[in-house]
Formats: structure tokens, sequence, C-alpha cells
């Protein structure tokens, strides 16, 4: 009883109306449904309940979300259920218990596939109502804190889950008193050596540190009142994972990292932040470049402050934070301090803050792959961030070492897919460009680009861009199957020469489709395209079909397989005019696509062939993919030539090798600008043996003016050979100039 005495009492210092007599209620209800139940430490089993809601209320949390933890283990572990539950207490209560059990209620065929899925419910829930996923990471923080009566197997399991999903989870939510105590908990369990001798260096020299943070508080605190700031100083402690991180991540000495004294100002307004800033300033020298406003612009968590390094007394430096009582309360308890100002309830605006959580939402119901989802989710925990502007002045939040393109993602998946290039501060910058805090981004897009390319994956930081680029990959290859799937399909049913009645096919294929577990035809198609399905097996259902039919033997009599082939190719995409610059002998009104594979330009020689429902394709004649499409249907091949009477501009891939110099880029850069190309995209990477290798992507006019441009480039000082690249084939056709040439050709 002495421990729900304390609760109570803990929850009515901060929450005089609190209703104490549903906590003690709820109490009773969890002692007696988990009678004769104990804990590994041989403990009450009700002692974790009540510790869990003992530490939400040290959160400050709402009468609500304490009756939940108090009762939040009641469903999983006892026989009562929820509609039992409800009533011995309000909806809202069960909705939260309902969550928290949920989260632990599945059965999973793999490690990897738990933790994915253990988190999607999380954050489904967390949508419905955050108080769920407070009450979890109270939970794992209890679990914790007794987690050496577990054998130790299962503590490194769960300190490592702790670990890697928890703690980060708990950064991201702003409560960073529960992250570092959860890391240091972890670390202990993990690295129990380097935490013991951690913790034995910090004992050492705590007597020292004290005494020096004493007179900077002493000195600085004179100081604000002298100006009439009102300020509560401390110092900062230091938490024994971060000294680890430090350590071994940046290889730092342990002197050096805990040398580093930090101090904290709490002062009553934001114009006193700033006030007292400028006395900090005036006391000691700033260490230039460590100053950081996070109270103009706040993390993606809410976190405000202002940062500041300072050469402070005996010449030692000195970290300070500046910031408000609601700005450290929101620092310490993250969003769980919502709930200390505003009993029960949500705030639509405050939620809204999180946008991170919304994207999790979006992006988790986009992965089917458990593999991919973790992936993103880690990424997204993990990483620090940057805030960039609009050409609006809107601030967009995004991963530590994002580029133009996640910015571009992050706007809009369309603005992502049409990105050719962008302007960083007014400057035209390559899509690899790192971004940094303060920059101003601007798009450049295309109406006619072909869409991303795989190498964006190589570059892009954040979840979303790297999973819009691969839906779009993935919509690509199916409609590739889709047509290669039809096709054998329709060979198949050639061979064993099957007609029917238009009627009766319609009937025959809805039947085979839902034989095999598909929805619809073109998914038949596309699982035989990519060779999961046998078109054999397929033909082979049909034939049974037609042959259990009564009208069987009438049909095949009276119509052949080229009524069945029309029958099932009918739905296609509506036609446009080309305005690709290609002529297709005996067509005007017709779709034409260049192909990526080859991407042919004026003056190539081209080959054209009929796709089903996509148009004419159009390769270069000495294109590999071109050569076997020659063998293998050289019924769907159709001429094509080049329309000299429609301007238009093509891409084209070069890639320039030189000796490695300054200001090598600039020189080429301004040649190509010179020849009046646009400059898609650049990338450049330098070898051991200081050779530079530079690669462009641009639109030219036609072949000649690419010879043209070669011949140019070729005379740039240290630049000893340029070539077309070919996609996927580096090196398969060079277009080299010697000296003296305009360029030639070399295969």
């Amino acid at each position: 009883m002495a421990r729900i005495r304390s609760l109570i009492n803990k929850v009515k210092r901060y929450n005089p109306g609190a209703d104490i007599d549903a906590i003690r209620k709820a109490y009773n209800l969890a002692r007696k449904l988990h009678v004769d139940q104990y804990r590994k430490s041989g403990e009450d089993f009700v002692s974790h309940p009540v510790e869990v809601a003992d530490i939400l209320a040290d959160l400050g949390m709402d009468t609500t979300t304490i009756l939940a933890a108090l009762l939040h283990d009641v469903v999983e572990d006892t026989s009562i259920s929820l509609d039992d539950l409800r009533d011995e207490v309000s909806d809202d209560v069960v909705a939260l218990i309902d969550g928290v059990t949920k989260l632990g209620k599945i059965e999973f065929r793999s490690r990897e596939e738990e933790q994915a899925e253990n988190l999607r419910k999380m954050f489904i829930a967390m949508a419905k109502d955050i108080r769920v996923i407070i009450i979890k990471l109270a939970d794992r923080l209890h679990n914790m804190r007794t987690i050496r009566h577990l054998d130790l197997p299962k503590q490194q399991l769960k300190a490592r889950e702790t670990l890697e999903i928890y703690a980060p989870l708990a950064h991201r939510l702003g409560m960073m008193s529960l992250k570092w105590e959860l890391e240091d908990l972890s670390f202990q369990v993990l690295e129990t050596k380097m935490y013991d001798k951690i913790q034995n260096m910090v004992a050492e020299r705590r007597s020292e540190r004290e005494e020096y943070l004493k007179n900077v508080i002493k000195s600085l605190d004179n100081e604000l009142k002298a100006v009439h700031i009102k300020a509560e100083i401390s110092g900062r402690p230091k938490h024994f994972y971060s000294i680890y991180e430090k350590m071994v991540k940046k290889g730092r000495d342990f002197s050096e990292i805990y040398d580093l004294s930090a101090v904290r100002v709490l002062v009553d307004s934001i114009k006193d932040c700033y006030g007292a800033l400028g006395i900090i300033h005036a006391m000691w020298k700033p260490v230039p470049g460590r100053f950081k406003d996070f109270v103009a612009m706040p993390k993606f968590n809410m976190y405000q402050s202002l940062h500041t390094t300072v050469v402070g007394p005996m010449g030692k430096p000195l970290e300070i934070q500046i910031r408000t009582y609601q700005m450290h309360r929101t620092a310490e308890y993250g969003i769980a301090a919502h709930w200390h100002y505003k009993e029960g309830g949500k705030e639509g605006k405050f939620d809204e803050r999180l946008t991170w959580l919304r994207q999790m939402l979006e992006w988790q119901s986009e992965l089917n792959d458990p593999r991919d989802f973790m992936e993103s989710l880690k990424i997204d925990l993990f990483q620090d961030e940057v805030y960039v502007f609009t050409p609006k002045g809107d601030v967009i939040n995004l991963p530590a070492g994002s580029t133009p393109l996640d910015f571009a993602y992050t706007i809009h998946t369309d603005v992502g897919h049409r990105c050719i290039g962008a302007k960083v501060n007014n400057q035209i910058v390559t899509l690899e460009s790192k971004l940094k805090t303060g920059d101003f981004v601007e798009i450049l897009t295309s109406k006619t680009t072909s869409g991303p390319s795989k190498d964006w994956l190589k570059i892009v930081k954040s979840s979303r861009a790297r999973n819009k680029i691969r839906q779009w990959f993935t919509k690509e290859n199916r409609e590739e199957s889709e047509e290669a799937g039809r096709d054998m399909l329709h060979k198949e049913l050639r061979k064993i020469e099957i007609g029917m009645k238009s009627p009766m096919t319609v009937k025959v294929l809805e039947a085979v489709v839902k034989e095999l577990n598909f929805t619809r035809i073109e998914d038949v198609y596309a699982s035989i395209g990519a060779g999961k399905t046998s078109a054999k097996q397929v033909v082979g259902r049909i034939a049974d079909a037609i042959a259990k039919s009564k009208d069987g033997e009438k049909a095949e009599a009276d119509y052949g397989i080229e009524e069945l082939q029309l029958e099932i190719t009918q739905k296609r995409k509506p036609r446009r005019i080309s305005r690709s610059g290609i002529i297709v002998k005996g067509l005007d009104d017709v779709l034409v696509r260049v192909a990526h594979c080859c991407n042919p330009v004026p003056g190539d020689d081209i080959m054209g062939f009929v796709t089903r429902g996509r148009g004419v394709s159009v390769h270069r004649s000495d294109c590999s993919n071109a050569k076997q499409l020659k063998l293998t249907a050289p019924n769907r091949l159709i001429e094509v030539s080049w329309d000299e009477r429609r301007p238009s501009a093509f891409q084209v891939e070069v890639e320039i090798e030189a000796l490695d110099r300054p200001k090598l880029l600039r020189d080429v850069s301004t040649v190509l600008g010179d020849a009046g190309v646009n400059i898609l995209s650049a990338a450049v990477t330098t070898t051991r043996e200081h050779i530079a290798v530079l690669r462009f992507i641009f639109e030219i006019g036609d072949i000649s003016h690419l010879q043209t441009i070669i011949g140019n480039v070729r005379k740039v000082p240290a630049v000893y050979e340029v070539y077309r690249v070919e996609p996927n084939k580096p090196r398969h056709q060079k277009i080299v100039a010697k000296s003296g040439d305009e360029g030639g050709v070399k295969s």
C-alpha cells in the first residue's frame, strides 16, 4: 500500500483535481486480477504496473494515462476481457489498454518481421492516441531498471532492442530524460566492462569538476542579477552512453570529453534567453561556429534552446544551454509535457507538429517487405536533421546529409520524379550536393523527363525519397513484366490453337484468374512475365475449362485464336501524338518512347519496336536489347526515322577522364555551358592515383552537336579521354576526340 500512497501523493502535487478514487479503484482491481502472480525478482506482479504509473506521474501525465498504466497488463496476463473491463473503467482508459496490449499479441515468422510488425502497430496506435507509446516507453523503462533478474541472453536481447528502437523513439518524442536512462541501462548490459570503466573515471574527477562548475555558476549568476535577469543555473550531468559514443565513434579521449563542462540556464522569457546570451558572450569569448539557435528554429521534436560554447575560466571550453522553464519541461519530457497543462484530451495543432509520425504511417502502408520498413525506420529514428527553406520561406526539415532530391520528394512525389536540377542559395548545384541548415532550395523540373534514375537511390538520404523511387521502379518493372507475360501467354495459346466465343473467353479467363488467386488478368500477365507463374500452367487451366464446357467443341470449330487475342488485349492506354522528334513509317498518331537502355539521339541509326499498350519503343540499332528483339520478335519491328523538321532535346550521358587538378570541374562545366547544353546532373569521383572521372547527363540536339562538344571538352587541360556512356554499359561505345579533330566514334 505504501507504493500506491506515494503514487497518489505525487499525482496530487501536480494535479490537485485528479480523480483519486478512480486511481485507488484501478489499483485494487489490478491487485485482485494479478493475485498470485510474481515478477522474476520475486515481487508481487502488481508492483510493476504501479512503478510504470509512478514513472508516468513523474512526467506529469493525466489521470486517464495513470489508470491505463495501472491496468496495462490485465488483459494480456489475466482472465479479464476488454468488454468486462468496460464495466470497471471509462472507454478512454480501455482504449489505451487495448492499444498497449495489441503491441505484444502477434505471432511472427521471424525476429525481423516481429520487430517490423510490432513497430507498425506501435505507430498506428500512436496515431490514434500518442499516450499509448508513452505508456509503452514507461513500461520498457521499468523493465530495464529490473533487467538484472533475467538470464544474460534475454538481458542482451532486450537491451539491444531498447538501444536500437525505444531510446531513439523517446528522442523523437522529445522525452530526453527517458532516452538518457534507457541508453545508460542498455549500455550497462551490453558493454558492462566499459560502463564500469567510465563510471569509475567519472567518480574520480567528480569533486574537481563540481568545484569548477560552482565557480562558473557563481560568476554567471552575479552578472545576470546585475542586469535584473532572474535565472536558475545548474551543471548538466554527463551521461555514460553519450561519453562512450564520443570515445568510440569519434575517437576522443575521456579527459577531452569529460573536461568539457556544461551549464544550463533557465529564465522566465524568450527575451531573457537572448539577454543572458549577450551577458555570457561578454564574460567569455565564444567559440566560432558553435552557436545554435533552436529557439527561433525548433528541432523536429519541439526542442527549443540556445546553445553556445565559450572559452570559460582557466581557458577550458564551456558548453551553455539557455532556455525558458516551459522549454526545459518540453526538452525533458517532450510530448508528455502536454498533459501537464491540459488534463485529458488531445490538441490537434500539438499533434500535427509530430509530422515525422504521419510520414512513418504513410510509408509503412506502402512497404510490404519488413526489411525495407526496418531500414526506413532506423534511418528515420537515428539521424540528426538539417533545416532548409523553400523559395516561399517555409521551413523543411530533412535528415542530415540530405540532397536536393530529398527536398524535392518532401515537397511532392511528382516534383521528385520530374526533378532535373536544383538551385541552392540561387546557385545551380548538382543533385548530389549536401544541404546545410539555412539553405534556400529551389527545384528545377521538366514535364518531359523520363522519371527517376536508379542511381538516385545511392544519393538520397531520407526514407521518403528512397521509398518513392523504389515504388516508381516497381511500377515500371511491372509494366514490362505485364507486357512480356501477355506475349508468352498468347504464344502458348497459339500452340494449341484454342478457339472460343468472346463471352466464353471472358468467362474462362475470370475463372482462371480466381483459381490462381489473382484479382485481374493483368496480374496474371505480370506474374508470368516475372517468372513466378508458368504460361503453360495457365494455358493448361484454360484448356481444361474449355474441355469441361458443354459448348467447347462448337467454340473450337467456330472461332480461332486471333479473336481470343483481341479479346484479352483490348484494354489499352489512350494513344497521344508523339512529340519525340521521331517518324514512325505509316503511322502519325502513335505514342513513341525513347528507350532508356540506349538513349538514342538524332544522328544515331535507330529501329522501332511495337510494344503492347505502350506505343513504339525506339532503340539504337546497335543496342544489345534491340539485337535481342530482332531475334525473338521480328514481326514487331517497325521502320522509324528522325524528324528533321521538329526541334527537340535528347538526353545523353558522357564520361570524362582527366588528371585531377584544381578547378577542373569548373573548366569542363564552362565548356558545356558555352555549348548551350542543359546539364541535368554531374558527378565527380577521384581515384587514389589522382585520376578524376567526371560523368555528366545533359540534353543535346543531335549527334553532330555531341561530337562538337566532345572535341571542345577534349581540349580542356588535363583531360585525356571523353566518351559517351550507354546506361548500364559504361565504355560500350566511346566517342573520342583526338587532338586536332572535332570528334570521332570509336567502338
